[in-house]
């Protein structure tokens, strides 16, 4: 067994190389947005030389994010913004760097067979601490805080959002410095738990009580946690701005560079590549989802430049199973395994089918995503040896197809209004809902226009980023309530290995239910309320696979997700941000927050 990074060459590479060349192109004056004139050529800095290296000898760095930060407990958080919010304090013990490749970060080194932090049966992974390591409080990180970690994720009340520890029967304290994590069955690929930004360590003594039905009403640890990162909270605003000031126990005595960190929110995506690419008002733009022409034209005032990165990211369009009535009152959109609470008529295939073949995702893809997209049947999108080719029949929108589908259904339009029924007479309606963004509205008003062509009524609503990506379960609004029919958003693998990532629709491990309901506060990682035993199944014969096998069966695992419509994958999507030219440092990586190496970004003079 060798680390991720080494065993093989990743295909990040090439796509960055692609992305690159196709932002290239697309800033070229004969590929240009078509305004009258060629477009001036960018400004360059004073110097690509940075200012004199040093701890907090660059003043502050503002980050613009048009999807708020509402939480810094990454286990507890639903949206990508709030991930990326935790990445900056709390750490894990690898991470992936711009080459998709492992990266320790507080561990010593990377466990293998060779080196024996892997055992020969494959069924335990050892990692040495990195010494020394304070948290921000000046106590020492130890092994017992990764083995309390694992057990407030894995406590079913806490209602963890994250899947890292799926297949993990225990972790233990070897001694202080040394943690051993013991798998149930032999496991392959060992670099999950406590690996990348959805699986970093919180400190035991801060969180011990907040644990189980306790997790939310902490607010003080999970808005302001104590971390071994380069920063700590300085001031937090939910749903506004987050202020960091440097962490002064931090292990890298010259960095990080930057005093202050600062990610603040703005109206939209468009704003927020405004504030970089124009006005200046900021240095780093985070998911610049604008359409392709407007951001070029942006970028062409010569103030910063445009990054992407291609990993696994997907904007899809999720199936509610359950009926979200607001009729129901308690019962809306919960799933039990005593109830399934069915939707009317999504959980007919034949509905969900024909809503997918209605669709036409090129015209998405190239009109509002240009080179930071491509039309995708697949819900795993990369790395490409994971990549099904057993969809591609969605590629080619089939609107006849989809009204003989239903025909054959028995859904017919009985009263001529233009929307069909079901045998009771109640109408194919669907309430569509999304976040607040230009891209996303648009694709809503096109995919409204398909569906209404085969008879299906659709009714839009956009819910702020920050409220929709927030896990308050209090809000009615959250992706995790799904208080609405069906919805649509990106999500992607944080690990080139696929097995963490499928988990994302199993019904239940280990016995918890992994269904989002009130019971987990609206936790877990089963969005759509899908339960497929055959799924699970499926997923299990993966923890053991090695090569080509379980690349096979994560396809599989792909096909029967798409195949039963769970979701419908529209766009894979790239990494698309922006930062000033003043600003040097941001790398890229497609499996971790834009921010995994903060502490050497740097202010050129």
């Amino acid at each position: 067994m060798t680390p991720h990074g080494t065993r093989k060459t990743f295909f990040l590479i090439a796509l960055l190389a692609v992305a690159a060349m196709v932002f290239a192109a697309c800033a070229a004056p004969a590929a240009a947005p078509a305004t009258g004139g060629e477009q001036p050529a960018a400004a360059a800095p004073s110097s690509d030389v940075p200012a004199e290296a040093g701890r907090g000898t660059d003043g502050t760095v503002t980050l613009v994010y048009w999807q708020e930060v509402s939480i810094l407990n990454p286990y507890l958080a639903s949206g990508t913004k709030d991930f990326h919010g935790a990445s900056l304090i709390v750490e894990p013990l690898l991470e992936f760097n711009q080459d998709s490749e492992l990266v320790p970060v507080l561990a010593q080194e990377i466990p293998t067979v060779e080196n024996g932090g892997i055992s020969e049966d494959l069924k335990s992974i050892t990692y040495k601490l990195l010494p020394d390591v304070v948290w921000s409080d000046g106590t020492p990180l130890t092994a017992d805080d990764l083995v309390f970690t694992w057990q407030f994720c894995t406590n079913e009340l806490t209602g963890c959002t994250v899947q890292n520890f799926v297949g993990v029967e225990s972790v233990e304290a070897v001694d202080a410095g040394t943690v051993k994590i013991n798998f149930v069955e032999p496991t392959p690929y060992p670099y999950i738990p406590f690996v990348g930004y959805l699986s970093p360590i919180l400190q035991k003594a801060q969180f011990t009580g907040c644990e189980g039905e306790a997790a939310q009403s902490c607010s003080e640890q999970n808005t302001n946690p104590i971390g071994t990162g380069p920063y700590k909270v300085k001031e937090f605003r939910a749903n506004d701005t987050v202020v960091y000031e440097i962490n002064e126990n931090y292990r890298k005595a010259d960095k990080p560079h930057f005093a202050e960190v600062v990610i603040k929110g703005a109206e939209d995506a468009s704003a927020s590549a405004r504030a970089v690419l124009e006005t200046g008002e900021a240095d780093y733009g985070w998911n610049l989802q604008v359409e392709p022409a407007v951001l070029l034209d942006m970028e062409a005032k010569g103030n910063g430049k445009v990054i992407a990165s291609f990993g696994g990211n997907v904007e899809r369009i999720l199936i509610n199973f359950t009926n979200p009535d607001p009729n129901l009152g308690d019962k809306r959109s919960v799933w039990s395994p005593d109830d399934a609470n069915p939707h009317p008529f999504l959980t007919d295939p034949a509905v969900r089918q024909a809503l997918s073949m209605a669709i036409d995702r090129n015209i998405i893809a190239e009109q509002l995503y240009g080179p930071g997209g491509v039309a995708t049947c697949n819900i795993l999108s990369g790395p490409p040896t994971v990549v099904s080719t057993a969809n591609d029949a969605c590629l080619t929108q089939d609107i006849e197809g989809a009204n003989a589908l239903l025909d054959e259904a028995g859904y017919a339009d009985t009263n001529g209004d233009g929307i069909r029924e079901m045998a009771d007479g109640t109408p194919l309606k669907i309430l569509y809902q999304t976040s607040t963004n230009s891209v996303r509205q648009k694709t809503q008003a096109l995919i409204q226009q398909w569906w209404k062509e085969i008879g299906v009524e659709t009714e839009l609503k956009n819910v702020e980023a920050a409220v929709f990506f927030g896990g308050d379960p209090a809000s009615p609004d959250t992706l995790n309530k799904f208080f609405t029919d069906v919805q649509m958003f990106t999500n992607g693998p944080d690990n080139p290995d696929p097995q963490q990532y499928m988990s994302n629709w199993l019904c239940e491990i280990n016995g918890a239910i992994q269904i989002q309901n009130p019971e987990n506060n609206w936790g877990g990682s089963n969005v759509e309320r899908w339960c497929n035993p055959d799924y699970d199944a499926l997923w299990t014969t993966i923890t053991s696979a090695t090569g080509d096998a379980r690349n096979e069966i994560a396809m599989q695992l792909n096909d029967t997700i798409v195949q039963n419509y769970v979701a419908i994958p529209l766009v894979f999507r790239a990494s698309v941000s922006a930062h000033a030219n003043s600003l040097v440092g941001p790398q890229l990586s497609g499996f971790e927050t834009e921010e995994w190496n903060i502490e050497d970004w740097q202010r050129v003079r």
